[in-house]
């Protein structure tokens, strides 16, 4: 069997290639997932074209998040040739949850970025991170391997003052409540309000409101 840490050397190798991604793993010793997997590799992808409420239009944020994903997918497909090389079982979750009613994933993205050390959560109950703040894309591949993991963050970095994404939501969903590792979804956002909201969308167009106001609002990762 190959060293978990000469894995962990492929793995940041083949990373090179993508340098504005970034990467964390987790133990998810905590998941569902923890009776058959180790760890979970998880990505950051940032968003190529930077919106902001000055430019925003939903077909526009919809074009770039689906951008992101195809970038997304191309890097995870060249991950997995390395683990497939070495025969370590893999699994890469579904992104979406498959339940309307409770809207939890079967593998949380989000918590695992967390406890990866790769971001917080906003006001805006999305992942936050210090180099492009919430425009960004995630996902992770569950790993049957020991790798070496992150460290979690457990409280929110966004400014106490700032409350632009919560005046930014069209429906109000948003609660301006400030994150930290105790609290509950439902302490941040009305997330049944919000999907309803998106969910308006599907009989016109055949998918949800991407409505990104919450994500555009954020001054984190408004570079240049």
């Amino acid at each position: 069997m190959v060293e978990g840490n000469k894995i962990y050397e492929l793995i940041i190798s083949k990373m090179k290639c993508y340098p504005s991604t970034i990467v964390g793993i987790t133990d998810i010793s905590y998941s569902y997932y923890s009776k058959q997997y180790k760890c979970a590799l998880v990505l950051a992808v940032p968003h190529r074209e930077i919106i902001s409420l000055n430019n925003y239009s939903e077909e526009k944020f919809e074009k770039t998040i689906s951008a992101t994903r195809k970038e997304l997918n191309e890097i995870i497909s060249d991950l997995l040739t390395v683990l497939q090389e070495y025969k370590i079982n893999y699994y890469v979750p579904p992104v979406a949850q498959t339940n309307e009613e409770s809207l939890i994933a079967p593998f949380s993205f989000k918590y695992s970025a967390i406890n990866a050390g790769i971001g917080w959560i906003g006001k805006n109950r999305v992942l936050v991170t210090k180099e492009y703040g919430p425009r960004i894309r995630l996902s992770a591949i569950l790993i049957d391997y020991d790798l070496p993991v992150g460290i979690p963050i457990t409280k929110s970095m966004c400014d106490d003052k700032c409350f632009l994404c919560i005046e930014a939501c069209p429906h109000k969903a948003l609660k301006g409540i400030q994150w930290d590792i105790y609290k509950l979804r439902e302490q941040l956002i009305d997330y049944q309000l919000c999907n309803f909201k998106r969910s308006l969308y599907l009989k016109k167009y055949n998918r949800k409101n991407a409505c990104g106001f919450c994500i555009v609002a954020c001054p984190l990762g408004l570079r240049v």
